[in-house]
């Protein structure tokens, strides 16, 4: 399966999180009184300036946002971020500094507004031009809104969507279901938009689980109120209302933002505070032990389904069943230091490797082998939904006894159901608390960890 196409806001919004702090900053040297000049004052102006954000939406800003909605954000984000810098000058300032901060404040909002506007308007310039940053959609129904979304699709390619065929279920709905779910997987397309317009549950579910098990993105146009009393994410295409069927809080930049933030400073930690020092020691007595290469590379299947290598302290002797077979209880394969290794967690430490290279993340669904992978996508409803984020070197299954072997389809069935709940319910805290979880667990040693 190939990736996502257009998906470059994995590099837009890091550039966009660094120019704005760095205004705020280099702004605030230049303009503001010499006492703001300071470590405390920096660390303070740039921690509210994305807490803010956070609350603001200040950064989520689409294809399909409105030019007035970009402002609105701006406005909320300067007012609010202009009450702080009056709070700061009040406790702490000995002077009156409120026509240096209106300066310091117009300035940045200026700056800032002029470099998210232009970064807006060039990525709709580069669509209409070169074709790129686009997404391949259909749109399956006959629902009133089905012509409109039509309409905007073909007189908006600045927005980067192309349609490529419109499926009108007029006649015969289950041959031209299936006829549109044959196209969308023979022609790599990355969305689905379905009309649920006299649509029986049967066919939006067979939509619905096409969608997941495939990694296809899949919105609803809710022509009816019933849709309404559901719990969807709406978003607007001009004035059409388009409604998400799953709401991932990974899918919001700043989110992202603050997840691989918080996995580039914990694998960093772990690198250079235990593995400096650790993997020497690990090596000679693999090394001493059994021949063979120290590290065990392993292809696995990560975000959007791309293929990375995995990194482990090699556990096991050299056999050529390594990526086909999977271990089980009392395997041969495993060597003494291998078994203690994978007992208390340790030839996983490698993968913080992976984390820092953004193959993986501290905390996601655990990745499979590849022969694994391709075997419960088609034997396992919904197992396809856990390739929608970064995998993770520990996750919500593995703390609920859901790691090691698979041996009966409850366990990949249950650790699917985590997964999924995982990614639809993320946040820091459940991060911090499933690696507490895991610590816990390594010490006290798990039965399936073998």
């Amino acid at each position: 399966m190939k990736p996502k196409v257009g998906r470059y806001s994995g590099y837009l919004r890091p550039f966009t999180y660094a120019f704005d702090w760095a205004v705020i900053n280099v702004l605030a040297y230049f303009l503001l009184p010499d006492e703001f000049i300071s470590l405390y004052f920096s660390f303070f102006i740039s921690f509210c300036w994305f807490i803010i954000a956070i609350n603001t939406d200040f950064y989520e800003v689409y294809r399909f946002t409105k030019v007035v909605s970009i402002f609105n954000k701006i406005v909320k984000q300067f007012s609010l971020f202009t009450i702080i810098c009056f709070a700061f000058s009040g406790f702490y300032s000995k002077t009156t500094a409120s026509v240096e901060i209106l300066h310091y404040i117009v300035t940045s909002v200026v700056v800032i507004t002029f470099f998210k506007l232009s970064i807006f308007y060039l990525l709709r310039k580069y669509r209409t031009l070169f074709g790129g940053n686009y997404r391949r959609v259909v749109i399956i129904g006959n629902g009133k809104s089905v012509p409109l979304l039509e309409e905007f699709f073909n007189n908006n390619p600045d927005y980067g969507y192309k349609l490529e065929h419109s499926f009108d279920l007029i006649e015969d709905k289950k041959q031209q279901i299936e006829s549109c779910l044959e196209y969308v997987q023979t022609q790599n397309i990355d969305e689905i938009y379905c009309s649920l317009h006299d649509l029986a549950n049967t066919y939006v579910n067979q939509i619905i689980d096409f969608s997941d098990n495939n990694l296809k993105v899949l919105k609803f146009l809710p022509d009816n109120n019933e849709i309404f009393t559901k719990n969807l994410k709406f978003e607007y295409y001009g004035y059409i209302p388009v409604a998400s069927l799953r709401n991932i809080p990974l899918d919001e930049s700043l989110n992202k933002f603050v997840k691989r933030s918080f996995d580039i400073l914990f694998s960093l930690f772990v690198i250079i505070g235990l593995l400096s020092w650790l993997t020497p020691i690990i090596g000679l007595l693999i090394k001493l032990e059994s021949k063979g290469p120290i590290f065990f590379k392993q292809k696995r299947n990560g975000l959007n389904y791309e293929e990375f290598d995995c990194y482990k302290f090699r556990s096991m002797r050299p056999n050529d069943f390594a990526n086909s077979k999977q271990v089980s209880k009392n395997d041969p394969r495993i060597t003494r230091l291998g078994s203690f290794l994978r007992k208390t967690s340790l030839d996983e430490l490698p993968q913080f490797f992976n984390v820092l290279l953004g193959d993986m993340s501290v905390v996601g669904p655990r990745p499979h082998m590849i022969s694994e992978t391709e075997r419960f996508a088609q034997n396992v409803d919904k197992f396809m939904v856990r390739h929608f984020v970064k995998p993770g070197i520990t996750g919500l299954a593995q703390t609920h006894g859901f790691r090691g072997e698979v041996e009966t389809d409850k366990d990949i069935i249950y650790r699917v159901k985590y997964d999924i709940f995982y990614l639809e319910n993320w946040s820091l805290l459940l991060d911090l608390k499933i690696i507490f979880l895991t610590v816990i667990n390594a010490v006290k040693g798990e039965e399936k960890a073998y």
